[in-house]
């Protein structure tokens, strides 16, 4: 972008540079002098670039941020299947539960940069970004007392002892990680509310090849073991904090949104801790969900080759889902920018888009998934028990991975809209009272496992499924203009625009 001489001619930049693109579309789709079918081909194709543009380095993002972490379970995973099954515990039993909770509050971010910087707020973004820190820093403190006691918490949970220990071992190297999270969530989210996410994916990529470098040298050179690779774990996210830290310090296309360190950042936490709680609360049911699927697996006969095929299934599958969250990151930017700039048939089109395009690419995945079923386990561990194991798992992960192209998407529109309280209330009931109830009634009850506790886990996310795409087709996408221009004044008469309910 070009340097300008004064700050407002850059605000006016971007607000015209917003708007050409937003009245295109709305103008496209109003115009009924219009046969419909051109219209519906135009509309895509201006809805396409745009959310391409977008969800393409977000899934870049979350992939490589996906990947690091895999990379090191795969390193691990080579030492044995001891060490495989400590590191997915460890790793999707403890670690994901301050995962989603740090992203769960993170993500009040995206609701507030977004609308903030919509309403042409840019100073507000920095200081929103501080304060998230603050909050989720400080959340970080508890979160380390888990970490340090994940052992006995293991054990209390039914885990057998041996990989409940090795587990406690590599979860002492990921405390580090949580803070590292307590940035990195905060930074994103204000990134992307400007449409900056390009040179996050970069910084990821450069990240990728120190992380698997260093990962290689500690396990196989150095002999560090579990504590090492989880180090370097935790190392190699906090580089990922510095590096773009350092960008939005010196890039120009920040210098509006960050006018450096404030000490509004301390003011208003209690008001922005129950935003982000309700974020939280939405994203944490989710992202646990899968975790609870893992913790129950522990307690099956032969606990070791069950943790290790699921771990490897759910390994598989978060690098799918990632794809996904790049679209959810994508829906909430462009549901929430329709929305502010009362376009309610572009907010409309865009779901449907940008759903569409995610269920496309999961199918697609689905099926390769199903094409190399009696492979997969391999670029994990060389046990022929734990493929044979993954291979049967193989249609069920399948059955995700389909869920995920659409379920992610749907709670990105539902970021978008300010419908996080609902989500919750949805995902409650999906996934604790009849998810998680029917996975342990066929696994324990009928014996059938693995598949059992997972196929519950699948009605689960499908009844969610369900009711998040019967809401969304509901929607009166009118009012939720009226809504979001009602925010916005709210915003304009008030000093602290935090109050402001969802």
């Amino acid at each position: 972008m070009e340097t300008m001489s004064s700050s407002q001619p850059l605000l006016q930049s971007f607000k015209s540079c917003h708007e050409a693109v937003s009245n295109e579309l709305e103008e496209i789709l109003s115009d009924t002098g219009s046969p419909y079918l051109k219209r519906i081909r135009s509309a895509s194709f201006v809805e396409l670039n745009l959310l391409f543009r977008l969800a393409a380095p977000a899934v870049v993002v979350y992939l490589l941020g996906n990947v690091v972490s895999m990379s090191t379970q795969i390193f691990c995973g080579h030492l044995g299947n001891l060490e495989l099954a400590a590191v997915s515990l460890g790793n999707t039993g403890i670690q994901v539960f301050a995962y989603g909770l740090m992203l769960g509050m993170g993500s009040a971010v995206e609701t507030l940069c977004g609308q903030a910087y919509g309403a042409h707020r840019y100073e507000m973004l920095g200081v929103y970004l501080q304060r998230s820190t603050v909050l989720l820093m400080a959340t970080g403190l508890p979160l380390m007392v888990i970490y340090l006691f994940s052992e006995p918490i293991l054990l209390l949970l039914g885990e057998p002892k041996s990989i409940a220990s090795a587990a406690a071992v590599f979860v002492f190297g990921l405390i580090p990680q949580i803070f590292a999270y307590a940035a990195n969530f905060p930074i994103q989210k204000f990134l992307q509310a400007q449409s900056i996410i390009a040179p996050s994916a970069y910084i990821s990529l450069v990240v990728l090849g120190i992380h698997l470098l260093l990962t290689w040298l500690a396990v196989f050179k150095w002999d560090w073991g579990l504590l090492g690779a989880s180090l370097i774990l935790s190392l190699s996210w906090w580089l990922m904090v510095v590096a773009q830290f350092i960008y939005i310090m010196f890039s120009k296309r920040c210098r509006n949104t960050w006018r450096g360190f404030s000490v509004q950042a301390f003011s208003g936490l209690w008001g922005f801790f129950k935003l982000s709680a309700a974020s939280a609360v939405m994203l944490c049911l989710e992202t646990w969900y899968f975790q609870v699927l893992v913790l129950l697996a522990g307690l099956l006969p032969n606990p070791e080759i069950a943790l290790d095929s699921l771990s490897i299934c759910m390994t598989i599958s978060g690098w799918v889902y990632m794809i996904s969250v790049g679209f959810n990151a994508a829906a909430s930017v462009r549901v929430s920018n329709e929305l502010g700039a009362s376009h309610p048939k572009s907010a409309a089109f865009s779901v449907v888009i940008v759903t569409s395009s995610s269920f496309i690419i999961a199918v697609i995945a689905a099926i390769v998934v199903m094409a190399l079923r009696n492979v997969l386990s391999y670029a994990f561990t060389e046990g022929e028990a734990v493929s044979e194991a993954v291979a049967e798992l193989s249609p069920f992960l399948a059955a995700t991975l389909i869920l995920n192209g659409v379920q992610p998407v749907l709670s990105g529109v539902a970021v978008g809209c300010g419908w996080q309280a609902f989500v919750a209330y949805v995902n409650v009931g999906c996934y604790y009272f009849i998810g998680v109830p029917v996975g342990v009634l066929l696994g324990f009850k009928f014996n059938l496992g693995a598949k059992g506790i997972w196929s519950g886990m699948i009605g689960g996310t499908f009844l969610q499924t369900l009711i998040l795409l019967w809401t969304t087709f509901r929607t009166d996408w009118n009012r939720e203009v009226e809504i979001a221009k009602t925010r916005l004044n709210t915003w304009d008469d008030k000093k602290e625009p935090l109050l402001v309910e969802n």
